[in-house]
């Protein structure tokens, strides 16, 4: 009997520390899979993965079969589109262009949801670089600033190559989406707004889930749908999800004059609304909603089906509310660490579509001086 007691007191206690084990794994699961993606050596002393060369293909996740030869049948402008966070990390603080994984997280969710809107409005041209790894975005330590900073050199030779070679002279857009969106902020300070042949040839820029501080943001905010030129910035959060509100409002880091990444510090980020067309704090009811869509897995180039009407939208505090939308398909998926990057999803895809072809359409109806004289529009924007 004895014997009989010890062992059921030892299964006992066993099946306690299971419990115990399996409550603390849920407690600190989020800690557990960050710190697995932790390089765990200083940026200082690593080696980042060789530089990309942007006269390869290769070197580019998206751009028409012949740049130099626009066809009849595609878009009148271009669309340099800076992809965000696909690299989990591990090992490396910034991503190798060929690793495998990342390239298909874009072709499968990235690109189909978020470049998949300017499709019918321009030519693609998405470079591959060398991007800060998620890990990156779960801490504010010196290191993970220093790996988004070095990220941002290739974009800027990407787009200096893209000007030189490629542009032609056309009139084109700026898109980046979250980690691509921050970097597409000191693009615009840096490359385009210094450089006025380039600036008179932008058609507008979107910072898409990012965020850019409203007092000093790169170029003059979009106000009106029926403007060109001009900035539409927005980080969103779903209605009465407070967590996410604050972290965009405390834990978003912004480009600085020098090139340093430096905390808001309670400063208001810039918020446009995607169904209003403009930088306002107006509510916008859900019948607005041009067509939500869920393009994950969708071969590249094919249209979407949309959804319309799902949710309604306000910018509060710098951050636009989104309520929560009516059908399943726009819900979590994937694994954690795809669940901190960008949503599968676009809920305002068909809105910012309609968006860029309104400020396409704006830019082609204003004189444009530099057009008479293509060759000079072609001269590439001085380094910096």
């Amino acid at each position: 009997m004895v014997e009989q007691s010890s062992r059921r007191w030892i299964v006992l206690l066993l099946a306690g520390l299971v419990v115990m084990l399996g409550a603390a794994a849920v407690v600190w699961r989020d800690d557990i899979l960050r710190a697995a993606l932790d390089p765990k050596e200083p940026f200082q002393v690593y080696r980042p993965p060789p530089a990309p060369d942007y006269g390869s293909r290769n070197a580019w996740a998206l751009m028409p079969a012949d740049p130099a030869t626009p066809k009849a049948d595609e878009p009148a402008a271009d669309v340099f589109f800076i992809s965000g966070t696909t690299f989990d990390g591990g090992r490396h603080w910034n991503a190798p262009i060929d690793d495998a994984s990342s390239d298909r997280f874009f072709r499968r969710t990235l690109a189909p949801n978020y470049a998949g809107p300017f499709v019918r409005v321009g030519r693609i041209f998405a470079p591959r670089y060398r991007q800060a790894s998620l890990y990156t975005f779960t801490t504010l330590r010196e290191d993970a600033r220093d790996a988004r900073k070095f990220a941002y050199g290739d974009v800027a030779e990407a787009f200096r190559r893209y000007v030189r070679d490629d542009n032609l002279g056309r009139p084109f857009f700026i898109v980046g989406v979250e980690q691509g969106g921050t970097m597409a902020a000191r693009l615009l300070a840096e490359e385009i707004d210094t450089n006025p042949e380039l600036r008179e040839r932008l058609a507008g820029a979107y910072m898409i889930e990012a965020v850019t501080p409203a007092d000093a943001p790169p170029i003059t905010p979009c106000r009106r749908r029926d403007e060109a030129g001009c900035l539409a910035a927005w980080a969103s959060a779903f209605e009465g999800d407070l967590g996410a509100a604050q972290d965009i409002q405390n834990r978003s880091l912004v480009w600085a004059q020098g090139g340093d990444l430096e905390n808001l510090n309670g400063r208001k980020p810039l918020c446009f609304n995607p169904l209003l067309g403009g930088t306002t704090n107006s509510p916008a009811p859900a019948k607005l909603n041009l067509g939500a869509t869920n393009a994950t897995g969708l071969e590249w180039g094919a249209r979407p089906a949309f959804l319309t009407r799902q949710v309604s939208a306000m910018c509060r505090d710098g951050v636009l509310r989104v309520s929560r939308p009516k059908s399943n398909l726009f819900r979590p998926s994937g694994s954690w660490a795809d669940r901190q990057k960008v949503a599968a999803y676009n809920l305002f895809y068909a809105d910012i579509e309609a968006d860029a072809k309104a400020r396409l359409a704006a830019w082609q109806a204003s004189p444009h001086p530099s057009m008479a004289n293509p060759d000079a529009s072609r001269t590439a924007p001085a380094a910096p």
